[in-house]
């Protein structure tokens, strides 16, 4: 084992986890409370149609990782930093009002947007599973079985959130077909 893995493990064990890891946990904390935000908009704009269950499902897995972000920062001693959730929330509301082409209504382009958006917050995701199962020891106090179940679980998404996107845009940059709404 490398002395910096064992030095980051050790360290974030003891409930002093380096700046590093806690700047970067709370870094995915943010992006994690704009994706919430986001899967719920797209989920609900897209209640009873396009993708629906699907999409709620998605909206819900990925309020549910966001909590075990929480848990593992919890776990590793590293404070929430609220003014970065804040931002996040924020950040979320100002890319709405990305244009799209129209001045009142919907496009098909903002569904591209929107789903390419939520794929790669959700990519970054997995990177973040990848990167604590990599320096996570056996006595970690992180569940390695969990980081696991989550990386599966973050690439079933991007599996989900990319065949939606390339249905929506087939129908966005298809002349003459129906905008899914």
């Amino acid at each position: 084992m490398s002395r910096a893995r064992h030095s980051v493990t050790t360290q974030a064990a003891r409930g002093t986890a380096p700046d590093s890891l806690g700047i970067y946990l709370n870094d995915h904390l943010a992006g994690s409370t704009a994706g919430v935000e986001l899967s719920r908009r797209i989920a609900q704009r897209h209640h009873g149609g396009f993708g629906s269950g699907e999409l709620e499902r998605l909206a819900q897995e990925i309020a549910w990782d966001r909590a075990a972000l929480i848990r593992i920062m919890d776990a590793l001693g590293v404070p929430v930093r609220r003014y970065k959730i804040a931002g996040g929330w924020i950040g979320e509301k100002f890319a709405r009002l990305k244009p799209n082409g129209r001045v009142v209504r919907r496009s098909g382009l903002g569904v591209v947007i929107e789903l390419e958006t939520l794929r790669l917050g959700v990519e970054g995701k997995y990177l973040l599973w990848r990167a604590l199962e990599a320096v996570a020891e056996p006595d970690s106090p992180v569940d390695r079985d969990e980081l696991h179940e989550l990386k599966d679980r973050a690439r079933g998404q991007i599996a989900l959130v990319e065949s939606l996107r390339l249905q929506a845009a087939s129908v966005a940059f298809a002349p003459g077909l129906p905008v899914p709404h």
